[in-house]
């Protein structure tokens, strides 16, 4: 989930730009930025999901003193939480499908967000190899310091019925 209010800093702009590898001025540079048609310091595409760093709850960000599920499988032995990126339902496991952003303005320096993550679609498919495969849609809506709204972000997220066999696979 995303932080409730996420203030949007050039600072924050510029080390997400890096961090993707992105040098466009645009982002770093205010006297160029100024004339561009944006006419100052925008965020870079995807920048939205940084949000979950102002959130002191996001359940992949580790809490000193308690075990933490990390990026592989249990690597610490916590066990993930229902519905997250790694578990949750079945005997199989979860993973992140899709990310999605609609843009209804650009992002600029100085806008104050606040987020509003609220439940999408969900449907299922049959999988070949892992039974049935259970899609969740999440929909997060952004909006500014004056209530319009920004971004609209949608992520989907998969739950396999059990997990894939994989002496068939290396066969």
């Amino acid at each position: 989930m995303a932080a409730k209010r996420f203030p949007v800093e050039a600072g924050h702009i510029l080390m997400f730009a890096r961090s993707v590898g992105d040098d466009n001025k645009v982002y770093s540079d205010p006297d160029y930025a100024k004339t561009t048609e944006a006419g100052g310091i925008i965020a870079p595409p995807t920048f939205a999901q940084s949000s979950a760093q102002f959130d002191p709850d996001y359940f992949l960000r580790p809490k000193i003193g308690q075990p933490w599920f990390g990026s592989g499988k249990n690597p610490t032995g916590a066990v993930p939480r229902a519905g997250g990126g790694g578990g949750g339902g079945g005997g199989g496991g979860g993973l992140h499908a899709e990310q999605h952003f609609e843009y209804h303005r650009t992002l600029k320096a100085g806008d104050v967000l606040t987020a509003t993550t609220l439940p999408g679609k969900t449907w299922e498919k049959e999988g070949k190899r892992s039974g049935k495969l259970v899609f969740s849609e999440s929909v997060t809506e952004y909006r500014d310091q004056n209530g319009e709204l920004v971004i609209t972000a949608r992520g989907v997220g998969v739950r396999t019925e059990r997990p894939v066999d994989q002496s068939k696979e290396n066969a």
